[in-house]
């Protein structure tokens, strides 16, 4: 036993070190643009994720992801899974019918953009590109009659699409998996441009 007053003073940290440490995260979190998404360990879902309604013939916004988005899945053929990052379902129906979206994974130690849609209930995903942790990208995601066009890093993909006109459904969140949950917190941000 360890009698008060004697540990070394290397042994104490300052009181206020973890508190300062907070503190500046927390201003650092403020200071950043759009909207911080947690996917919660054990969960599928980010945890903001209202129900809104779009008509739209354009999608573009920006995305960081920081270190979280390194992850190991129990199942070592599920790490190749899609995770979903941010898109609308289509043609009036449920997402897994028509739908467009960016995908996202933590696949051969890199972090990857992929173009995923739903057309008449068949799912097409296309490797789009790498991209860094902690690094603000801009995607975008061009809806006409014939095809979604998913643009990200000088990097074009196109996927057929089975209605014309805007796309009319519902706005696509954050989601972790596959089959899977996520396997730790999972942060990232988005901030929607004109």
């Amino acid at each position: 036993m360890i009698a008060a007053g004697c540990l070394r003073k290397e042994e104490v940290a300052p009181a206020t070190a973890p508190t300062a440490v907070a503190a500046s995260a927390d201003a650092t979190a403020a200071t950043e643009p759009g909207t911080l998404y947690t996917i919660l360990k054990g969960q599928h879902y980010a945890t903001s994720n209202p129900l809104r309604l779009v008509s739209k013939t354009k999608l573009k916004f920006l995305v960081k992801f920081d270190n979280t988005a390194s992850y190991k899945t129990k199942a070592t053929n599920n790490q190749a899974d899609v995770n979903k990052l941010y898109g609308v379902a289509d043609c009036n129906s449920l997402h897994q019918t028509n739908s467009a979206r960016f995908g996202w994974r933590w696949y051969q130690n890199r972090l990857e953009l992929l173009a995923y849609s739903y057309r008449n209930g068949v799912n097409t995903t296309t490797l789009l590109t790498a991209i860094d942790r902690n690094k603000w990208y801009t995607c975008e995601l061009q809806i006409t009659d014939a095809k979604y066009t998913f643009l990200v890093n000088g990097k074009k993909v196109e996927h057929k699409r089975s209605c014309t006109g805007p796309a009319k459904g519902y706005q696509l969140y954050p989601y972790f998996g596959g089959d899977e949950t996520a396997p730790q917190n999972i942060t990232l941000r988005l901030q929607d441009l004109p």
